[in-house]
């Protein structure tokens, strides 16, 4: 018991030497990151402007009836297949609806309602290259 008691205290003084050492690691690599930075920077603001637009896409267009007349209040939802989280648009008057700053490595559905009638179900393809979608969706 007396040897576990003596012990004790160099166990304290490892673990606190280990504790400054970590510290003191800890605190160079702050500062070898501060150091770097401008030079990191520079390289992560170069991505071409092309690559940069090409994470994102836009879906738009217009809902109409079948005789092609707009509809306002129309809600058009965008689905994306992988989370299944949704979007929702209500139209205005020219019936136009936008959803832009989509993932481009993601497939979407998109719909309008309005009064319980639907239109038919589309699908954005994360394979078709486009960053632009433009879809008419027809209520009958």
């Amino acid at each position: 018991m007396r040897a576990a008691a003596r012990a004790l205290p160099r166990r304290i003084l490892t673990v606190m030497n280990l504790s400054s050492s970590l510290s003191r690691r800890i605190t160079h690599l702050a500062a070898a990151t501060l150091l770097l930075a401008p030079v990191a920077l520079p390289l992560i603001g170069s991505v071409p402007a092309a690559a940069q637009a090409a994470a994102s896409r836009t879906v738009q267009g217009k809902v109409v009836t079948k005789g092609e007349a707009p509809l306002k209040g129309a809600v058009v939802h965008l689905k994306d297949t992988r989370t299944l989280a949704q979007k929702s648009f209500i139209t205005p008057d020219d019936g136009e609806y936008r959803f832009g700053q989509l993932n481009s490595n993601t497939d979407y559905e998109i719909w309008a309602e309005q009064d319980g009638k639907k239109s038919s179900v589309k699908t954005i393809s994360s394979f078709d290259t486009k960053n632009t979608f433009t879809v008419i969706l027809k209520i009958d």
